[in-house]
């Protein structure tokens, strides 16, 4: 993304050439771009820009964009809250609702939704919507992350009082809901999955242990945290934060799990907002 509320870009890792995929649409205001396993994308966002809260919150809503050069964004017409989970495998995905987007669900209400994406006819939809998780309380506020399992499982967020939040796995066949980061007092919030399921990259202020500063999504670096359920098995990635208005975040991990990008950003900015992009190499 350009910006919040902005337009949306391709960037080849190879060659650093960057092509815009919504420039051709005046007024964009677009918040996210996620990728479908057919190469065509996921918009997230207003169809205009109101103001930063109901434009984020009210309005925010999905879009298709074929790949094709010159394709246009299509509704939808489905709000949601904030980020989505795209299956790496299947035309599915899971997105989450709150009170702002369905005022049905009361003041404290959260649902996360599944759905497939259908492109057989002239206009792209979602069938086969259902809810998988409900909350009724203020004290977990649902955001879908990543499918993983053979899309059997799928991590999603928390989010807490105090500004503080918990890395959540849900059985998609059972129902069963397990916290994988097991810190309470602490945020949480999970990013992007490694190929083989077995761990994931979460946005933590675990360093606050050591170096003091506020807990929550200020001041936050990245970590990577297996999915067994046991909170334990942590490692450090990035040290940003280590420096005085410093984090790194929003990271995603490549399909074949050899390096992850993420954005350098200060702490007194609003989520999502960075002034870099970074590609991490892992070792093998």
């Amino acid at each position: 993304m350009a910006k919040s509320f902005g337009d949306a870009f391709v960037i080849d890792l190879k060659t650093r050439v960057i092509r815009c995929l919504t420039c051709n649409v005046p007024g964009t205001a677009f918040l996210r771009i996620m990728h479908l396993p057919n190469g065509d994308y996921i918009l997230i966002g207003p169809d205009h820009f109101e103001d930063i809260r109901l434009s984020r919150t009210r309005d925010n809503q999905l879009w298709y964009l074929n790949q094709r050069p010159g394709s246009k964004p299509v509704k939808f017409n489905m709000k949601m809250s904030e980020g989505a989970a795209i299956s790496k495998k299947n035309m599915r995905i899971s997105y989450s609702v709150l009170p702002d987007q369905d005022p049905s669900l009361g003041p404290d209400g959260s649902r996360l939704v599944v759905a497939n994406v259908d492109v057989s006819g002239e206009t792209p939809r979602l069938t086969n919507s259902k809810v998988v998780y409900e909350s009724k309380s203020a004290n977990c506020r649902l955001e879908a992350q990543d499918f993983y399992d053979n899309d059997r499982k799928m991590t999603f967020t928390c989010y807490e009082p105090k500004g503080l939040a918990s890395v959540m796995s849900i059985d998609l066949s059972t129902g069963a809901v397990t916290n994988m980061s097991k810190a309470p007092g602490t945020y949480n919030e999970v990013e992007g999955i490694f190929p083989d399921g077995q761990y994931t990259l979460v946005e933590m202020d675990r360093q606050c242990d050591q170096l003091g500063g506020r807990r929550g999504s200020s001041n936050i670096d990245l970590w990577k945290l297996k999915l067994d359920g046991t909170g334990k098995d942590l490692t450090r990635l990035t040290n940003f934060n280590d420096y005085e208005g410093g984090k790194a975040s929003n990271p995603v991990v490549a399909t074949n799990g050899s390096f992850m990008a993420f954005q350098a950003a200060r702490t007194t900015d609003p989520a999502g907002v960075g002034y870099g992009l970074i590609l991490y190499l892992f070792r093998k």
